[in-house]
């Protein structure tokens, strides 16, 4: 997909791997607070919203941090631009998240065109390419098939099967001593392929600002949990300069929520 920002856009944020869940209450309310002062003209949640997403009709039970999230998204799509990606965590949110945030479904990978700029935007798992039972795990998980026959389960069912499926990715994850870093070279192919000279990604938990070659680069994302001993969470804004016959470069900062 390709997103070309309307004119009036001058300020984008960007933001992943929140992972809400109701035992995370400071990175909740740290998120809230973000959503309802932002001035950016746009907000671009790069995947992992949720720790994980077992089907849209669980909207409907009445947990607290899932009630004050999407209050505080809704507040925040009815007056910026909101885009939602799917992550590996919440790979399950449906068209009935997008409506109940006022959020824009966003595809992964999207080619963003802003002040003169391609900036491709993905969550990133997908370029993870040595992690190959992560990949093959992925692949099934996106099929129809796979998502028809877990959706049709009942709620407590898919919860409990969601919470198995956690607790094993993180008993392989102490299991092995090697981090599955974005392969660069899938990175830059895939910036090739949409003649891009940006990447803007999460998942990984190591945010940093990494050269892939001397015209591109790939921005990776914080992840957020300010309820763990040390507090950590940042947003990445993306600044427009100002207009004329030679516009200034884009501005790019991370900024505390």
């Amino acid at each position: 997909m390709e997103l070309v920002a309307p004119t009036r856009w001058k300020t984008l944020d960007f933001v992943s791997d929140l992972h809400l869940q109701d035992s995370s209450p400071r990175t909740l309310q740290g998120f809230i607070g973000y959503l309802d002062k932002t001035s950016a003209d746009a907000v671009f949640v790069l995947g992992d919203l949720f720790e994980f997403w077992i089907g849209d009709d669980w909207i409907e039970d009445p947990q607290e941090a899932h009630k004050m999230c999407f209050e505080a998204l809704a507040r925040a799509g009815a007056r910026l631009n909101l885009y939602l990606m799917r992550g590996n965590r919440d790979f399950l949110m449906g068209p009935r998240v997008m409506r109940t945030c006022q959020a824009h479904d966003l595809p992964d990978p999207t080619t963003l065109v802003f002040g003169g700029e391609r900036i491709v935007l993905s969550h990133g798992d997908g370029l993870c390419t040595s992690d190959t039972r992560y990949q093959a795990f992925r692949q099934l998980s996106r099929s129809v098939a796979w998502q028809r026959d877990f959706l049709s389960e009942p709620l407590v069912g898919r919860k409990n099967r969601m919470m198995g499926m956690r607790e094993q990715s993180e008993a392989n994850k102490k299991a092995t001593t090697t981090f599955f870093d974005v392969d660069n070279q899938a990175a830059l192919a895939l910036l090739h392929a949409r003649q891009s000279r940006t990447l803007v990604h999460g998942h990984t938990h190591r945010p940093d600002r990494h050269a892939l070659s001397a015209e591109h680069v790939r921005w990776v994302l914080s992840d957020w949990d300010l309820d763990a001993d040390t507090p950590r969470a940042s947003v990445l804004r993306l600044s427009a300069g100002p207009g004329g016959a030679t516009p200034a470069p884009l501005r790019w900062e991370r900024l505390a929520p």
